[in-house]
């Protein structure tokens, strides 16, 4: 991605095409899942050290899925925020069956 991203608009179809292996998503559901269940456990047991653990069972397996499936750089690098917000995004629209017309949209927009 040669020009930085000026808008979510622009930002969300990228996200998708980034995240285009069937696999490295399951990894990415997979950390979300795990983040959230850490972060009700440390609402649960009034655990603040289970938020540290969110943060590494929900990005871990993320960076693994870019790293050797996608094989790409995360974007939360370049765009932390978006990219966690899209990474709750993606999940949502999993979890409703609605994830493949997203996906289907994005495809037609092409590269960046």
């Amino acid at each position: 991605m040669a020009d930085k991203i000026a808008t979510y608009e622009e930002f969300w179809p990228y996200y998708l095409r980034e995240h285009s292996e069937p696999t490295g998503r399951q990894l990415h559901y997979l950390g979300t899942t795990l983040a959230l269940a850490s972060l009700l456990a440390a609402i649960i047991f009034q655990q603040p050290w289970l938020i540290l653990l969110a943060l590494v069972s929900g990005y871990g397996p993320a960076w693994i899925a870019h790293f050797f499936i996608e094989k790409n750089r995360p974007a939360t690098f370049t765009y932390p925020l978006w990219s966690l917000y899209s990474d709750f995004r993606m999940y949502f629209y999993w979890l409703r069956g609605k994830l493949p017309a997203e996906l289907k949209k994005s495809r037609r927009l092409g590269p960046m």
